[in-house]
């Protein structure tokens, strides 16, 4: 009796090692700064669902939220040695993997998210050829919002700015020279480190999107806030090509599918909260510095007199060029949509 117990248990051993085995999870990492809680990182979650409930269980998107993993700059090195599969970065650390997107980030280039839309859109198998090039293949595009400026007395002109130190992300070279073209005085410092920067007066400006604001309250200690939507601060999901080349091949485009459409629900609801937040600063104490044509067309005037010197036009001159001629195409009065 007690034989005949251990061969039935070695027969069902050997049924669940096989079935386990047809069930082998891939396991992707994936890293982001976005906090848990927030609506970045519920739009990861959600397509973790989804990821699981296409593959039957068999791909696993393991996230590693909140910067645990560092900064984005840290984390895009991770990514590189093979240590994380993927990324959800923003518009300010995807340089560091490919430089091309640097003409997504042009300040005063973009009108509105629709415009965003337009120009990205069109240009998006450009770019994603790229970084595919380089190892790399873009999951899906959004935004974490536009950048304003916070700042700690009334920012109205470019010349107020520079009398200000604003902050700069560390391990953002492009950003920082951007900054310096503009002739504003940086302050390099971690995003760790923006706040109590902020506190203690070393910085006394910061360009972040409203959500970012209201999210960790520096809007509290930097209470001005000037309505000017400087530049949309691009994100994406990214994953190495040899970690997309271990998911079985069948599922691979309903994934991609899947990260897409949830990207794109992310984007309706970050143009939603980003008005929510706003008013809701405001209802807190914040002062929003309004400007007239004559202030913003300032602001364009002198952010359009530095792109011939960035990286965009630099380094990509007929990317740069598609993309203005599409400006161009959209602005009011041209015909275009």
């Amino acid at each position: 009796m007690k034989g005949y117990r251990m061969i039935v248990w070695l027969i069902a051993a050997c049924i669940a090692l096989c079935a386990a085995g047809a069930r082998a999870e891939v396991v992707i990492k994936l890293g982001t700064v976005a906090p848990e809680g927030s609506i970045w990182h519920d739009v990861l979650l959600e397509i973790r669902e989804e990821w699981r409930r296409i593959s039957n269980g068999e791909v696993e998107l393991r996230i590693y939220a909140g910067g645990v993993l560092g900064g984005e700059d840290e984390m895009v090195r991770k990514m590189q040695r093979r240590g994380l599969d993927a990324l959800a970065i923003s518009g300010s650390g995807l340089p560091l993997i490919d430089g091309i997107v640097s003409c997504l980030n042009l300040p005063m280039f973009f009108d509105s998210y629709a415009d965003l839309d337009r120009i990205r859109g069109a240009i998006a198998p450009e770019l994603e050829a790229s970084f595919e090039q380089r190892g790399y293949k873009i999951l899906s595009w959004t935004e974490a919002g536009w950048v304003h400026f916070f700042s700690k007395t009334p920012v109205r002109t470019p010349a107020d700015l520079r009398q200000l130190r604003l902050w700069i992300g560390t391990g953002d070279p492009k950003g920082e020279r951007l900054a310096k073209e503009l002739g504003f005085r940086v302050v390099p410092l971690p995003t760790t480190d923006m706040l109590t920067g902020l506190q203690t007066g070393l910085i006394e400006a910061i360009d972040v999107p409203p959500l970012f604001a209201l999210l960790d309250r520096s809007y509290q200690a930097a209470p001005y806030m000037t309505a000017l939507p400087f530049a949309p601060l691009s994100a994406a999901t990214v994953i190495t090509v040899p970690a997309w080349e271990r998911i079985p091949a069948a599922y691979r485009e309903p994934l991609l599918t899947a990260a897409r459409l949830s990207a794109a629900k992310l984007r309706t609801e970050v143009q939603r909260a980003e008005q929510e937040a706003i008013a809701e600063m405001a209802a807190r104490g914040l002062t929003i510095v309004e400007l007239d044509a004559a202030g913003v067309e300032e602001w364009r005037r002198e952010s359009a007199a530095v792109y011939p010197r960035l990286d965009c036009k630099v380094e990509h001159p007929a990317l740069f060029e598609r993309a203005l001629d599409l400006q161009h195409a959209g602005a009011p009065g041209s015909g275009g949509n």
